[in-house]
């Protein structure tokens, strides 16, 4: 279940510090005390909304106010900029691929825009509907709605949602997501936002009497008939527990299990029997990208066959499986540090494959990446054993190796060059990075800018105060593009022209790069605005 947002701290805060975007505040330094910088609302949200995986700790911001910085932010722009705000958060649930913080942030829109008496703009109910694009999400949307603004949600909200439930409500996906862990299943959906059939789907209606009786009345809930996959599990789950192995092992049992909507979490507790070789590989067939990158352990394991397993690394390595996936890529790094060697073949290909959009920068660039405590303490995810500094010694080394000539380096308190070699394999550098303390920014340019054509910073932006205030060591005219992966609010240096701050966990950052180079005005993945 989504958490509830403090909305008036954050917005207090925000009112009582904003100063000229892109200027000094007197009394605004990084989180380690060196000179900082106010950035311009969209760019602060845009940052912030990226690299926020919703009531995350980080190492300065706790969770709660991140989130409630968030929700501030989107209920200030809502209001300012309606259409640029509607089109990141669109955007955030589609190429960005951040669920949570999507339809935190569609709900703020709709609060904040309903509370102003706004109309301009996209209207509230497509935003809601834009975000909501797996099937348990209009449930997790309406939780959150309650959660964070009470029992009330207005119709705007409920129509949002039910144009979603039209699209998204199959068997299929009622059979993975409606189930009794949720806060909010289908029938609660159905009940709050009487979503019609969708004409165009004559069997959706008997789908939605029937997610209603599961929900308020199991004890004679019956699956339509002419429903296949619903009467294929129902037929499996009366099934004596003595027979249900042979169902899966059996001839034809990959698409036995198939036909039924069997998930992997499924069968491993219908089946009331061992995950061994035999069941793994009558699932692989039918397990997506993710599930296998998550399974590797569990096949080992189990000892599923040489050729079973050849064709599960064939498909990890496949770049239209990679691309189909969707998958950030410190997924592959974190299924390589623990899987058995026989996969680090393929999931080094996989990074390969996700990190193919990184450009190849022309001319000579120097590749600055932060490997300060802070980066070490906080996970690119809640529920990931990555650091921060991981994921920027992915992408600065995967910018190195793309780019035409590259002076990849490590910086903290001190810096240096890190050694690679031109089509060496990302997993292969990332062991020669270390730990580094502190964070010296400008020290490090000083240091090891020499007449690139650009620079880019792969940090959090928290400098320390080393010294006193200096110039900026890397002339006006040279681009700068900082990467920033923790979406803290003071910036370590100002914007402007050839100044560029991008964020995330994705390659679309990287991509504008080479764009704003070329001369286009690509600030804004969804809009083409700088």
């Amino acid at each position: 279940m989504l958490v509830a947002p403090n909305v008036s701290a954050a917005a207090r805060h925000l009112a009582a510090t904003r100063p000229v975007p892109g200027s000094t505040a007197r009394n605004l330094h990084t989180y380690e005390g060196g000179p900082a910088y106010i950035r311009e609302p969209r760019e602060e949200l845009f940052l912030l909304a990226v690299a926020n995986f919703v009531s995350q700790e980080t190492f300065y911001e706790s969770g709660a106010y991140r989130d409630d910085r968030y929700t501030a932010l989107v209920a200030r722009l809502a209001v300012e900029h309606p259409a640029w705000t509607a089109g990141l958060l669109r955007w955030l649930r589609g190429e960005g691929n951040m669920r949570t913080a999507s339809l935190v942030g569609a709900a703020a829109y709709v609060r904040a825009r309903l509370a102003a008496g706004t109309s301009d703009g996209p209207s509230n109910r497509s935003v809601v509907d834009s975000v909501l694009q797996r099937a348990d999400e209009p449930g997790e949307l309406l939780a959150h709605w309650i959660a964070a603004y009470g029992r009330q949600v207005p119709q705007p909200v409920k129509r949002g949602v039910a144009d979603a439930v039209r699209r998204l409500y199959t068997s299929r996906s009622l059979l993975k997501y409606d189930t009794e862990s949720r806060d909010f299943r289908f029938g609660d959906v159905l009940n709050l936002v009487h979503a019609s059939p969708d004409p165009a789907k004559p069997w959706q209606g008997a789908l939605f009497r029937y997610a209603l009786d599961r929900r308020h009345h199991p004890e004679r809930a019956e699956a339509p008939e002419d429903d296949r996959t619903l009467t294929a599990r129902r037929t499996l789950l009366a099934t004596p527990a003595d027979e249900r192995r042979a169902l899966v092992t059996g001839p034809g049992g990959a698409k036995r299990l198939t036909g039924a909507g069997m998930t992997w979490e499924s069968v491993a507790g219908w089946l009331q029997g061992p995950m061994d070789a035999a069941v793994w590989e009558a699932l692989i067939p039918g397990m997506g990208p993710m599930a296998l990158l998550r399974n590797l352990r569990n096949f080992d394991e189990a000892g599923i066959a040489d050729a079973v397993a050849e064709r599960v690394a064939a498909r990890i390595a496949d770049p239209g499986e990679v691309a189909r996936s969707r998958q950030f890529p410190f997924r592959y790094l974190a299924a390589h540090r623990h899987a058995a060697p026989r996969w680090a073949a393929a999931l080094e290909a996989a990074l390969g494959h996700c990190l193919a959009h990184v450009p190849a920068l022309p001319g000579r660039t120097l590749v600055l990446v932060d490997r300060s405590d802070s980066m070490f303490f906080d996970t690119v995810s809640a529920r990931s054993t990555l650091s921060r500094a991981d994921a920027a010694a992915v992408f600065g080394t995967a910018l190195a190796l793309r780019a035409e000539q590259a002076d990849l380096v490590e910086f903290g308190w001190r810096s240096a060059p890190v050694p690679y070699a031109l089509g060496e394999p990302v997993l292969d550098v990332l062991k020669r990075f270390h730990r580094l303390g502190g964070t010296d920014t400008v020290k490090a340019l000083r240091t090891h800018y020499l007449d690139h054509d650009r620079v880019l910073l792969v940090t959090d932006e928290q400098a320390l105060p080393y010294g006193p205030p200096t110039s900026d060591p890397v002339p006006a005219g040279v681009p700068v593009h900082t990467w920033n992966l923790a979406g803290y609010r003071p910036a370590h240096g100002p914007a402007g022209p050839n100044r560029h701050t991008f964020g995330g966990l994705t390659d679309a950052a990287f991509r504008m790069a080479g764009l704003i180079e070329n001369g286009r005005r690509a600030h804004w993945p969804w809009t083409g605005e700088e």
